[in-house]
């Protein structure tokens, strides 16, 4: 069972943004089911780079869109995107000192992260770029 399924209450109303988001969650449904069926540790730190990587892809992508719109909320998405980075990379971090491993604790932030900022801040960021035809 996934651990994030993707419903309308998830929707920006940006397709290629959701798109993206969709993706977001299918990685972390991997990370997710990785962890619940005892793969090793280097399959579940190659499913958290992928994740990581794409993770900055997406981010490159809102903020092109936010500054090509001068999206007004621009300072504080970007705030809590760099703010998300810097937590994954002390995990990461943590992770290949042998401090941490990857369990349901980084699951858990990833989940509600995402799930949090995509109904809050993306959200708001669609709907505003909406009124100008970002579809």
């Amino acid at each position: 069972m996934a651990l994030i399924s993707w419903s309308d209450s998830l929707s920006t109303g940006i397709a290629e943004q959701d798109n993206q988001h969709k993706k977001l969650i299918e990685l972390i449904n991997q990370l997710n089911n990785a962890i619940q069926v005892g793969k090793s540790a280097e399959i579940l730190e190659t499913v958290l780079e992928a994740l990581v990587d794409y993770t900055i892809y997406h981010f490159g992508y809102e903020e092109k869109l936010m500054d090509q719109h001068n999206y007004l909320n621009t300072p504080a998405h970007k705030s809590e995107h760099e703010n998300f980075i810097e937590a994954v990379d002390e995990f990461q971090r943590k992770l290949e000192s042998g401090s941490a491993v990857i369990s349901v604790q980084i699951i858990n932030f990833l989940r509600m992260w995402v799930t949090g900022h995509i109904m809050k801040s993306d959200r708001e960021m669609g709907l505003e770029l909406g009124k100008i035809g970002v579809k």
